[in-house]
């Protein structure tokens, strides 16, 4: 299970490089409002040891001397990452963090962009909107085109509605990232026409300036999950391609 510093890295990411990952939940739990059958952090009954969450002035304090100290040492980053151990956006002081982060990046990094994973479950509030369209790659998450699916995938804590969440991401006019987890269990198939069509479809109509798919990759805490190879997510998108959208792939 992964457990992260508030400050961490920079590790090498697949998707973003030579990434400086910020965690803005508990240094020995996790906070989340999904609890993903693919959670490499494990699902969040383990992780309710510690419920403590970071400050502003503790980020600005750690992100300064790890950049400063990266700077000084040569080594290089090409995203400070907003990731951690659950969802970023939880954290009361989101959007003040943002801004620090971006403050100390333009000093010591300014050719690093900043990015955010979040599940896009809170874009409805404004503070949190602003501040993702702040950032260089608002990295939004939506595996799931039906509210059933998302139970079985996602397992989101509270009102989850498809419909609902398409309508904030349309807020961003396609300035913005959508990443979906294509995998199999016993009971759904991301390749199956039932899931891969209507998903299709939401793309369409976000029409989002890049679109992540991936598959899983590490430990699960769900055991009985398959992935897909790079070449058969390719066959799964290919459509969207043809029609001109810009697809990420990563196996």
């Amino acid at each position: 299970m992964m457990r992260e510093e508030l400050v961490f890295g920079p590790i090498f990411s697949r998707r973003l490089g030579s990434s400086l990952g910020i965690n803005l939940l508990p240094e020995k739990g996790k906070l989340c409002n999904f609890d993903c059958i693919y959670c490499e952090c494990g699902w969040n009954r383990d992780g309710r040891d510690d419920k403590r969450l970071p400050t502003a002035d503790e980020l600005r304090t750690a992100l300064d001397r790890k950049l400063s100290e990266c700077a000084a040492n040569g080594t290089g980053i090409d995203s400070i990452t907003f990731s951690g151990d659950g969802e970023p956006t939880l954290n009361p002081q989101f959007p003040e963090m943002i801004d620090i982060t971006l403050e100390l990046r333009d000093r010591y990094f300014p050719e690093a962009k900043v990015s955010v994973l979040s599940n896009a479950t809170r874009i409805a509030r404004n503070g949190v909107f602003e501040a993702l369209c702040k950032v260089d790659n608002p990295i939004l998450k939506l595996d799931a085109p039906s509210e059933v699916l998302a139970e079985k995938i996602n397992h989101p804590q509270g009102d989850y509605i498809v419909a609902e969440v398409v309508k904030d991401l349309k807020r961003f006019n396609g300035n913005f990232v959508l990443q979906t987890m294509f995998l199999r269990s016993g009971d759904f198939d991301s390749s199956s026409p039932e899931v891969l069509g209507p998903w299709m479809d939401i793309v369409r109509e976000l029409r989002p300036r890049e679109v992540m798919v991936y598959t899983i990759d590490r430990e699960t805490p769900q055991k009985d999950l398959e992935k897909f190879t790079k070449e058969q997510m390719a066959s799964m998108v290919a459509p969207l391609v043809e029609e001109g959208f810009k697809i990420q792939i990563r196996g």
